[in-house]
């Protein structure tokens, strides 16, 4: 794939999870991650809540004077209970933010990494060439910092690209967004 289309497809990308946002993706990610990979420790725990609510039902039942016995045993199991479900709780809110780091630090290195390695990597390459005298004197601004006068750098390529989605984002926005009616006054005098 040629340096234009590529800088292209990876700014989208870049602009794409910006729309959707980084944290709905995660949040799908680790769903799909959750069900595929850990889907014994959340069985697990949809078990013990349950047991837990039937044992605290079962405890509210039981009075605590009347059959003490019953009752204190019945309080140490919710006690352990509660105990267990607290522990897997906590594994469970550790591995989503290890998951998290990871997610977010893969995000980073295929969009803003990969961006600024590709800028790096073809930074004296021109993009693309500019019919001569197009821009007159500031045709070197195009190719700032090190692409060969007369061409678009990569840098520039890039603004150019993410400027163009932006602008396009825009005008998608204003086409679906609900428009609301404008009320025109009309000035009708009578005689």
């Amino acid at each position: 794939m040629s340096l234009i289309f590529t800088i292209f497809a990876l700014v989208f990308l870049t602009e794409l999870i910006s729309w959707i946002g980084k944290n709905v993706l995660l949040e799908s990610a680790w769903d799909l991650y959750s069900r595929l990979m850990m889907n014994t420790s959340y069985a697990r725990q949809r078990q013990l809540q349950a047991e837990l609510l039937t044992a605290k039902k079962e405890l509210m039942q039981t009075s605590a004077q009347d059959q003490f016995a019953k009752w204190a045993k019945l309080r140490r199991g919710v006690d352990k209970g509660i105990a267990e479900l607290e522990k897997l709780n906590g594994e469970l809110a550790s591995s989503k933010t290890a998951f998290s780091v990871k997610f977010n630090t893969v995000v980073w290195v295929f969009t803003t990494g990969l961006s600024f390695f590709v800028g790096w990597w073809y930074r004296r390459a021109a993009v693309f060439y500019l019919p001569p005298g197009w821009l007159g004197p500031l045709g070197w601004w195009m190719a700032f910092p090190f692409a060969p006068k007369g061409s678009v750098s990569v840098g520039i390529w890039q603004m150019a690209c993410r400027r163009v989605i932006k602008v396009g984002e825009r005008t998608v926005k204003n086409i679906l967004a609900p428009s609301e009616p404008v009320a025109v006054q009309t000035n009708s005098k009578s005689s």
